[in-house]
């Protein structure tokens, strides 16, 4: 949050100075006025500068999506960002071409992409915002591989009875496969380690 403190012979006079110095305009700035300041007589003695307190208001969803728009261009990727807010979550769906590059291997560029993007968007924000970022769809198919994953690997650790520890995964995705598997009781998952090292581990119950 960028503030500053201005002064002037009028109210109007210090706001318009308070705007200088943040760069900014009236509709993108909150005003508070401290002292409305004094004439004085002859408007020279005994007169008192009226003092404001101007604070830049910043949309931490617009925030993030021009951070989002200038990396994907210094990429040289042109891309569409869309926005679709639910409460608390913030989903940019970006369409266009080569968007390969922008997901990544395993989706570890897009993932990259989306914790840079969270990170701009709570510096500004009130309350935490849940962002998440997709190309292509990539979510709903790499949600749809980590279901076949945990059943399949899930049937393996019954069938050894051994635990199967996963790769290394983001928070949203482990919360995909521990989804997937919370009606079986014949095992149990957990998370273990340390981002960005934290990963699934399924395990049968004994």
């Amino acid at each position: 949050m960028k503030q500053v403190t201005a002064t002037g012979q009028t109210v109007d006079e210090a706001v318009e100075s308070a705007l200088a110095q943040l760069n900014t305009t009236k509709d993108r700035a909150e005003i508070k006025i401290i002292d409305e300041g004094k004439k004085g007589l002859f408007g020279i003695f005994g007169s008192k500068p009226a003092v404001v307190k101007a604070t830049i208001k910043f949309d931490p969803i617009e925030e993030a999506r021009k951070f989002l728009e200038n990396v994907v261009a210094s990429m040289n990727v042109s891309a569409k960002v869309d926005v679709q807010v639910n409460g608390k979550n913030v989903k940019f769906d970006l369409s266009g071409e080569k968007l390969a590059v922008l997901i990544g291997k395993r989706g570890q560029t897009l993932n990259s992409l989306q914790y840079l993007t969270q990170l701009v968007a709570n510096r500004f924000a009130d309350q935490y915002l849940n962002i998440i970022i997709d190309a292509e769809n990539y979510r709903g198919r790499r949600e749809e591989t980590l279901i076949q994953l945990a059943e399949r690997l899930a049937d393996k650790a019954i069938r050894t009875g051994h635990d199967i520890p996963l790769e290394p995964m983001p928070s949203y995705e482990r919360k995909v496969i521990h989804s997937a598997l919370v009606t079986n009781k014949r095992i149990k998952t957990f998370s273990s380690g340390t981002d960005p090292k934290r990963h699934i581990v399924i395990s049968p119950v004994k």
